[in-house]
């Protein structure tokens, strides 16, 4: 099963030795979403990692950086349009079993978050998984989204999801505005590592 990261909103010091050690750790991929934020700083982050790393991002704004750093692709929303005339790989977040269904083959792959808007629902709880299990949701193309951690990881990879998108259990063990040891952030994710194989 494939291992996603989801940015802070926010630029912060230490964000692209982090991101480059857990790209050495084999992250498969890296979504850079940084809402309202000016391109210039996404172009500074892009330029620190380095260069083999690259084909690994996926960016939610500023699509221009895909093709002037040779990006993986570019990401939307359910309801957004694709920018004319671009050709490459897309991949999109969906809140229902029906948005996935209906959007999955339109694109590399779909986050599915179904708790996008309420964080005290579990949408990935054992309950849930069977659920999705008995409609035929998870595959190869769908990334489970929202509350993944070290109890649940393993229980989303045997449902059959491609993936798990990685945000609160990984930014939660480093505060961007005071720490610089970013060892426990990565030790995390070795565990998340091994579970999710």
């Amino acid at each position: 099963m494939k291992l996603i990261l989801m940015t802070t909103p926010h630029f912060f010091v230490e964000e692209h030795p982090i991101l480059t050690a857990l790209f050495d750790e084999e992250l498969d991929f890296l979504h850079i979403r940084k809402p309202n934020t000016e391109p210039v700083y996404s172009e500074r982050l892009l330029s620190l990692i380095p260069e083999q790393y690259r084909k690994r991002i996926i960016v939610h704004d500023h699509y221009y950086l895909h093709n002037e750093y040779k990006l993986y692709g570019i990401h939307v929303t359910q309801r957004a349009e694709l920018p004319e005339k671009y050709k490459g790989r897309v991949t999109c977040t969906c809140q229902t079993a029906e948005q996935v269904k209906a959007l999955k083959s339109k694109c590399d792959y779909t986050i599915f978050a179904p708790n996008l808007n309420d964080n005290s629902i579990d949408g990935f709880d054992a309950q849930h998984l069977k659920q999705y299990k008995a409609e035929k949701l998870p595959d190869k193309k769908v990334m489970a989204f929202g509350n993944i951690n070290e109890e649940n990881i393993q229980d989303i990879a045997n449902a059959g999801f491609g993936g798990a998108v990685l945000y609160g259990c990984i930014w939660n063990r480093f505060d961007t505005y005071n720490t610089q040891d970013f060892k426990e952030l990565i030790s995390y994710f070795r565990k998340l590592k091994k579970l999710a194989k």
